[in-house]
């Protein structure tokens, strides 16, 4: 699994990308219009080339070295449900689904992987954005196999659902397969976070971590417009704080030798899960340095395709493009 290219396009914090490194796949160029997102991006692999640009904006005949490339990602912001597709559409989220398939048009790589929101995959209501998607995708060549995976079969210590397009050039087409669970045990947040709880000293982290032994909900980015970081709706909160975990803000490091937890004593018993801890929760390396203040890396995290996750569809696109032209995969 070697020698083959991608072009990552709303490349955030650069989960998919990481992914894709580790399955063997070289970047030609990484994209995205957040400043932050570009800084880790920079920061954690400076080689790599980043440009700060919005997908809409973006044309390929100024940046000749996404042509000829064998892959390109986009992990997408999550369409809405309600969301109908149409040439004079405003809604941001449908005009870069648009001009992904347009990319495509343009690049003509070998394969498209897209990550959205998983009822993407099967909403009734999502319907015109799949049909927009196969009928501009397969006059061009391309077969198209739409699936979810959960990013806890994955070995990512979180319960999260995505929605996956993979488009695949038909000559080697019937060689693809979905990735497969790569794990035959969930991580807990326990198991994922106790290193870290232990770094300041904490007496109580093992024994917290004992009981946290489930995956994490899903971990939410939240929006540009509004509001902090934030755990998410009153249903993930009351599972965190049955993890005893604290829900009203973050913490800015791990607890310290003097800190009692106790959840009988209410939100003062609680423990803090800091911003370097969620991304671990997402997958994350501890050495991936995410840039910015709390709101912009938790947002970058929270919409993050978790790396594992790359990893396995990385694995599963090179495993076909490897193979031999129109000759299917086993199994």
């Amino acid at each position: 699994m070697s020698g083959l290219s991608f072009v990552d396009v709303c490349s955030g914090a650069g989960g998919l990308a990481l992914g894709l490194e580790r399955a063997g796949f070289t970047p030609r160029l990484l994209l995205d219009n957040e400043p932050s997102a570009c800084d880790t991006l920079k920061a954690n692999r400076p080689h790599w080339n980043v440009l700060k640009a919005d997908l809409l904006d973006f044309d390929p005949v100024d940046h000749p070295e996404v042509y000829d490339v064998d892959l390109l990602t986009a992990g997408l912001p999550r369409v809405r449900s309600s969301a109908t597709v149409t040439r004079q559409s405003s809604d941001t989220e449908l005009r870069l689904i648009e001009a992904t398939a347009y990319l495509v048009h343009a690049v003509q790589p070998r394969a498209l992987i897209i990550e959205n929101v998983p009822t993407l995959v099967d909403q009734d209501s999502l319907a015109p954005v799949r049909d927009f998607l196969r009928k501009e995708l397969e006059h061009l060549g391309y077969e198209l196999a739409w699936f979810i995976l959960n990013a806890s079969d994955f070995g990512v210590p979180q319960d999260r659902m995505q929605g996956i397009l993979v488009a695949v050039k038909q000559q080697w087409a019937s060689a693809f397969r979905p990735p497969r669970s790569t794990v035959h045990e969930h991580v807990s947040v326990g198991e994922a976070l106790a290193p870290s709880m232990r770094s300041c000293g904490w007496p109580d982290a093992d024994r917290w971590a004992a009981q946290a032994k489930s995956v994490a909900p899903t971990l939410v980015g939240g929006s540009k417009t509004h509001g902090g970081p934030d755990f998410g709706p009153s249903g993930t909160k009351a599972k965190w704080r049955r993890m005893g975990v604290y829900t009203k803000s973050f913490g800015n490091e791990p607890p310290g030798p003097d800190f009692r937890w106790d959840p009988s004593l209410g939100d003062d018993g609680l423990v803090r899960i800091t911003v370097d801890q969620t991304a671990l929760l997402q997958g994350f390396p501890a050495v991936w340095g995410i840039s910015g203040l709390k709101t912009a890396r938790y947002r970058q995290i929270g919409h993050a395709t978790p790396p594992p996750v790359g990893e396995a569809l990385g694995r599963a696109v090179a495993e076909a493009l490897n193979g031999d032209p129109g000759v299917p995969a086993a199994g």
